[in-house]
């Protein structure tokens, strides 16, 4: 600190050190591919357990529909940290019964932090103030009350868990672990069979959802979801009528 008194000489303040931003992405395609050798042939819970008790604890969430399979992941989950931030997207154009069916879940399964995400209203209402642009551009709905929500909810995350399969129509070629911008996606359920999902509802004795009784094998929002035909993919009642199979989450590669 500096002084003007005679024969007192002032003490150099030390210099500050120059402020750095961190640019470096959070993942590359490197260490994704590290992460996926050095897990590979493990078991979908150890798996889980290296992620969400690892170096990754504070910067990972799950995000779940809370549709027609999602309580295996989340009981999988469930088993491991029940702390874990759950991200449920509230596109406002939900069923009834999947809005029930996710608070009764998340109370049986003890989910802590549950975090319910809403689409901009000031967004909707420039773009979807009759709230019919579902029936004219599903891609454009889907981006508007799925996609930039759940931009802004992964924002403070590094890596996100999702419940896909690899069973699914399109997605037989999904990895278990995949670089999703500079984050990391994991995939616990990709090499997951039906059957295997099954087993695990009947083991855990978890409860459905109330519409796959009505025939909805694949649930999503109320305008775009209808129940399947015998004999159709379990998918094929998601934006019947459209060329569209993902709502825009997901790269349509997997």
């Amino acid at each position: 600190m500096a002084c003007n008194r005679p024969g007192h000489y002032a003490m150099a303040e030390p210099a500050r050190g120059a402020d750095i931003i961190d640019t470096a992405p959070a993942f590359t395609a490197a260490d994704v591919a590290m992460l996926s050798a050095r897990l590979a042939g493990v078991d979908t819970l150890a798996l889980l357990d290296d992620l969400l008790n690892g170096p990754l604890a504070a910067d990972i969430a799950v995000v779940s529909s809370f549709g027609a399979e999602s309580a295996v992941l989340l009981d999988l989950v469930a088993q491991v940290r029940r702390d874990v931030p759950v991200i449920f997207i509230n596109t406002q154009k939900h069923f009834g019964e999947t809005l029930a069916y996710r608070d009764m879940l998340a109370e049986r399964l003890g989910l802590t932090d549950l975090r319910v995400i809403r689409p901009d209203p000031i967004a909707l209402a420039a773009r979807d103030a009759t709230q019919l642009r579902w029936s004219y551009d599903p891609d454009g709905c889907c981006d508007l009350r799925k996609v930039q929500p759940l931009a802004r909810a992964l924002g403070p995350f590094r890596a996100w868990i999702s419940g896909r399969k690899g069973f699914q129509t399109g997605r037989s070629a999904l990895p278990r672990l995949e670089l999703d911008g500079d984050r990391l996606k994991i995939n616990p359920l990709a090499d997951w069979d039906k059957a295997r999902i099954d087993a695990h509802f009947e083991l855990r004795e978890l409860p459905r959802h109330p519409l796959e009784a009505q025939g909805f094998a694949s649930i999503g929002c109320m305008p775009c979801t209808s129940p399947i035909k015998p004999g159709e993919d379990p998918r094929a009642g998601r934006w019947r009528g459209w060329d569209k199979t993902e709502c825009g989450i997901h790269d349509p590669a997997f």
